[in-house]
């Protein structure tokens, strides 16, 4: 994080809980909600996703009980933290700085734009590689379409021969992103 990290700017990398995961034949692993389908359609583990979204929130209001207004506060993450870090911003009332999601996309996505209560006009960074055979790209696009729909300020920004993974550009786009909305 030291790349996208300016010095007036602290990070915080949470890790996600470990829990039985479908797709991992039920073993346990590093995991935000479980995971049951690699289909789009697919079933999703909505209490999960909502309880996830709640201890985000509950993060939020710890850094605004020490003084950071949420205008100052960025959500990020990759993969399955990238689509926390979306659902969690359209479903907190109180405006952020930016959002930024790396490989991810919209859990819930049938939901939205109803499920959407706030920061539909915060900036958003959506980046994912075209190789991507995890979150498959199309799954990106298919999010950013749907986004289009309903937020104001949304960039989706493609990487060529990227797989599930960050490049040297992605994370130079990333900083010039966090430097925008955290002047």
């Amino acid at each position: 994080m030291g790349a996208v990290r300016s010095s007036h700017i602290k990070v915080i990398c949470p890790t996600a809980p470990t829990m039985p995961v479908t797709l991992n034949a039920g073993f346990r692993m590093p995991s935000w909600f479980d995971l049951k389908s690699l289909d789009a359609t697919g079933p999703e583990d909505e209490e999960g996703i909502r309880k996830a979204a709640e201890l985000v929130h509950s993060m939020i209001a710890e850094e605004v009980a020490k003084g950071i207004p949420t205008k100052r506060i960025v959500l990020g993450g990759f993969s399955q933290g990238g689509a926390l870090a979306l659902y969690s911003a359209l479903t907190f009332p109180e405006p952020l700085a930016g959002v930024i999601a790396l490989s991810a996309w919209l859990p819930l996505h049938q939901k939205f734009p109803a499920a959407a209560v706030g920061n539909k006009d915060t900036p958003l960074l959506q980046c994912h590689g075209d190789c991507d055979p995890i979150v498959p790209y199309k799954w990106g696009q298919m999010t950013a379409t749907l986004l289009k729909q309903f937020m104001t300020q949304t960039e989706f920004k493609t990487y060529g021969g990227v797989m599930h993974t960050s490049s040297d550009e992605e994370i130079r786009d990333m900083k010039k992103f966090i430097e925008k909305v955290l002047k």
